[in-house]
């Protein structure tokens, strides 16, 4: 298990390196491709898919649909705005795709009343802002100032910290933070994946990215919060898949399950790096 794993790991992080490096718009549809996976594997996961088939597979709701539609206009107009075919500023169109398609869900609920009930309804809306809107800060960070070096930190917080985490809750980690959430979590661990999120953030920032001695401050900062942001997002990850008595979200990925159980943290962390290094740095 531990082999395939890494195999995985490395694949990932393969793949993570020529699509930042290449930038739009093979980020974008990788980015949007993923999304719709995610979407489809915690919709079944929610309860929002159809009935099983005679097949064994499981049906696509109505619900599902829009929202799969839903992702691939936000990302259409991602794509748009980066071959500058768009005649305003992308948010006014992004935000047209969040309202529309959360007005689709709410129409499907209405007209089909009774059919679908208001969880499936609110959790086909919840999916749909969860994984694909939050993951696209990804590319949203990628075309900002500085994008090519700081996508990075995403992954810096996300992964960094899962691995200082991990290492230090081995070594030292004793008392258990979350022990029916997350029995082998230690606050131990959690102290060492922040403080190791920002250590790698500081030195990324002063090496490779060459910044000055305020700057490294600040991306360490940055790092730690982001850190803090991926350990929600995996918790929040595994406390759905507790309330619905899973182990994994799907069998993608070899030796992690699916999509939303490798991107759990990323998809958290992605909004945090945007916004901090918006906020305190332009």
């Amino acid at each position: 298990m531990f082999v395939t794993r890494l195999i995985s790991g490395i694949v990932l992080l393969i793949i993570a390196f020529g699509a930042f490096t290449l930038g739009a718009p093979v980020l974008t549809v990788l980015l949007a491709v993923i999304s719709v996976i995610g979407y489809r594997e915690l919709t079944k996961v929610l309860g929002v898919s159809g009935a099983v088939k005679e097949n064994g597979k499981v049906g696509i709701s109505p619900q599902e649909w829009i929202g799969s539609s839903g992702i691939l206009a936000y990302y259409g107009v991602l794509l748009a705005s980066h071959l500058g075919v768009l005649p305003e500023e992308p948010f006014v169109w992004l935000m047209a795709c969040l309202v529309f398609t959360l007005l689709a869900e709410l129409f499907c609920y209405v007209i089909a009343f009774p059919k679908y009930s208001a969880e499936q309804t609110g959790f086909a809306a919840f999916a749909f802002l969860y994984a694909p809107v939050m993951l696209s800060f990804i590319d949203l960070t990628r075309q900002g100032p500085d994008g090519k070096l700081l996508v990075w930190m995403i992954l810096i917080c996300s992964w960094g910290c899962d691995t200082c985490a991990y290492a230090v809750g081995i070594l030292i980690g004793k008392k258990k933070i979350f022990p029916v959430l997350s029995p082998k979590k230690s606050l131990e661990g959690c102290i060492g994946g922040v403080l190791g999120a920002a250590a790698l953030g500081a030195l990324y920032a002063g090496f490779v990215m060459e910044r000055d001695l305020t700057e490294v401050g600040i991306l360490a900062v940055v790092c730690a919060f982001g850190a803090v942001a991926s350990m929600v997002g995996d918790l929040a990850a595994s406390a759905i898949k507790r309330n619905k008595h899973i182990k994994d979200y799907g069998r993608l990925i070899p030796g992690h399950g699916g999509i939303m159980d490798r991107f759990d943290s990323v998809i958290v962390t992605a909004p945090m790096v945007y916004f901090l290094t918006a906020l305190l740095l332009h």
